[in-house]
């Protein structure tokens, strides 16, 4: 069945790259609503912003979603790996400005919140959209897949110079509440360099070492250290989730990134869908819902405590 919250949720924190505060509210919707964004401090014109993959703007850093107005939400592939993950399938999103909080750099604060709001069956069944055949897309040495299988896998590979990130590699069933319990609490991360790079342009103003792991080389800049030996990968995958989520429904099919980022992913989404029988839509039976991201999650698993390694 279809799943909203019990009640709304509020966030409030800055903006990764703009550095603004914001305050964000996550409200219930009717059963076939979707996930749609709402701009409260623009009064006049359209200010929905539907989570959809195609009005997403493909930008490296980030994914941004803009509506035929030019209405933009960016940064919202954390909230969306949450909501996903969380199994919510229908939601509005207000928020009073042009970036979703970053809160921590991971989702876990947007998962603990959901989850000790609730969730309320909506007694209609979820649609999915069923990946019949390989797709893949390439921009030079990063490649994106999506291919048949009977539930969502994602698979990540990523090879960094920086030794304390290096060549990581990760598969998850995402059934079970795994997001919850193994990607939720994993933050974005960054070179100092590239952090040096973007503050130079006006951007990443809302980044700091408690929203971020930054890494230098050998060393972790953080405060703190990892929450995972291999957080970054992790991220990697979390991210994917969220960009996945902006297909409209749940996907069945095991994607495989290898030093994918947000716009390979959403390139990978345009793909899927102009592929002729790439895909079909499907409702899911109990079997195929049971399946699902979200399903069998359990709230002792949900990092409480955020935990460090060394």
């Amino acid at each position: 069945m279809q799943h909203t919250l019990k009640g709304s949720v509020i966030f409030e924190g800055v903006g990764l790259h703009l550095g603004k505060p914001v305050q964000m509210v996550v409200k219930p919707a009717r059963a076939g609503h979707g996930i749609w964004f709402k701009r409260t401090d623009i009064a006049l014109g359209n200010t929905l912003v539907p989570a959809l993959w195609d009005i997403v703007e493909r930008t490296p850093l980030c994914t941004r979603l803009i509506n035929e107005a030019g209405v933009s939400v960016s940064t919202v592939e954390h909230i969306m790996a949450a909501l996903a993950g969380c199994g919510v399938h229908n939601a509005l999103i207000e928020i009073d400005g042009p970036e979703v909080p970053i809160l921590d750099g991971s989702s876990a604060p947007f998962v603990r919140a959901i989850m000790a709001r609730g969730l309320r069956s909506q007694g209609e069944p979820v649609l999915a959209y069923r990946v019949l055949k390989p797709v893949t897309v390439e921009n030079g040495d990063a490649k994106a897949t999506l291919m048949p299988s009977d539930r969502l896998k994602i698979e990540f590979h990523i090879d960094f110079e920086d030794k304390a990130i290096g060549r990581q590699t990760k598969t998850l069933d995402m059934r079970n509440g795994a997001f919850a319990r193994e990607l939720c609490d994993s933050r974005t991360f960054c070179r100092k360099a590239d952090v040096d790079m973007m503050r130079d342009n006006g951007l990443a103003l809302g980044g700091t070492l408690e929203n971020a792991v930054v890494v230098d080389g050998d060393d972790v800049l953080t405060p703190g250290g990892l929450r995972h030996e291999d957080e970054a990968v992790r991220h990697k995958m979390l991210d994917a989730l969220g960009d996945l989520a902006l297909a409209g429904a749940p996907i069945l099919g095991h994607y495989v990134g290898e030093r994918a980022g947000h716009a390979l992913t959403n390139t990978l989404l345009r793909a899927l869908f102009d592929t002729p029988g790439a895909v079909e839509l499907v409702t899911c039976d109990a079997a195929m819902t049971a399946w699902l991201p979200g399903r069998g999650l359990i709230w002792s698993e949900i990092p409480a405590e955020i935990p460090h390694v060394a």
